[in-house]
């Protein structure tokens, strides 16, 4: 006759098994629970310092890459008819919002996709290009951050005449593929025949039109040269020096690399902000229903080398404006 195992010594051998095998089973429930991490795509014209101040606000927010987000950054290296390929290919990758600093980018974006969310970032005039239908109900797939009004290019050419008060002529170097151009040059053109400078508007297609552009200024006997914020700010800057044009431009780049003057926004609370939005994004919040901030706070930033290279006295009440002053 069989030796038949004592009853309570095999119901202990049943626990024991089924003891380990939880053991060895939960750690992989565990980590197929763990949620799949977001997928942010940038869609950038050209590499800013935007993702520094954008990636430094989404861990304050508690986004930690490799763990529960990952980008995607696509850069067009400053040309604008690159962008649509590269939104295409966010789209494709399936992200769960497409973040797009300025107008040319946030187009692009806006063509490639009504489904995925995509938070614009500094763009000029999101009404006026036909991004969203209105600040307080943008509609669409579409919110985030403007980048000032035209109160900016009026108050740049105010800023031209009071440091160079003999001021004529002012060249406005337009991105022509940019879909903000057109509202750019109607505010530049507006201010100049508000404060009675002539504008001498010249548009561009890509780099190689900037050494025919600069000879038209110089032939044309321009005072002063204001960019548009999407044409790169390295060619333009060299070109000024050579030509010893005053440049003054959107963004506080401008001045710290070589121009002389700079007004915009405060570009880091428009980074931080725009990050702020991905956040509401990703926890559930529609754009349709998420309304366009514009800056509240601006910056001045003059550039007091190059303007003793152009033998240019910058006055003190200006001077004084200043948030920044480069000596």
């Amino acid at each position: 006759m069989p030796c038949s195992e004592p009853l309570g010594l095999a119901m202990r051998r049943r626990e024991f098994i089924t003891l380990v095998s939880g053991a060895v089973a939960c750690p992989v429930a565990a980590r197929a629970q763990q949620p799949k991490p977001f997928t942010i795509g940038i869609l950038a014209l050209a590499p800013e310092p935007f993702l520094s101040e954008f990636r430094t606000r989404l861990r304050e927010l508690g986004y930690i890459e490799g763990q529960n987000v990952a980008f995607e950054f696509r850069s067009a290296d400053g040309n604008v008819a690159r962008l649509h390929d590269l939104a295409d290919d966010l789209v494709r990758r399936q992200v769960n919002v497409i973040v797009a600093p300025l107008t040319p980018a946030a187009t692009a974006a806006r063509q490639a996709t009504t489904e995925i969310p995509i938070v614009m970032v500094g763009v000029g005039d999101p009404v006026g290009t036909g991004l969203i239908s209105s600040l307080p109900r943008p509609g669409g797939n579409v919110t985030g951050m403007g980048g000032g009004g035209e109160e900016i290019f009026a108050k740049t050419i105010e800023l031209i005449r009071d440091v160079l008060p003999v001021t004529k002529r002012v060249a406005a170097l337009v991105n022509a593929p940019d879909p903000f151009s057109r509202v750019f040059t109607e505010q530049v053109e507006d201010a100049g025949r508000a404060l009675g400078v002539a504008i001498q508007t010249i548009r561009v297609r890509d780099s190689i039109d900037f050494d025919a552009a600069f000879a038209a200024m110089n032939k044309e006997h321009a005072d002063a040269v204001v960019v548009q914020l999407s044409l790169p700010r390295k060619p333009i800057i060299e070109l000024a020096t050579k030509f010893r044009l005053p440049l003054v431009g959107p963004s506080p780049l401008i001045a710290r690399e070589g121009g002389l003057m700079s007004l915009s926004a405060k570009f880091g609370d428009i980074y931080r902000r725009s990050a702020d939005y991905v956040d509401r994004i990703l926890k559930g919040a529609k754009p349709a229903e998420l309304p366009v901030e514009l800056p509240v706070r601006f910056e001045l930033v003059v550039n007091l080398k190059t303007a003793k290279a152009l033998s240019i006295r910058v006055p003190q009440a200006v001077l004084g404006r200043a948030d920044e002053v480069i000596e």
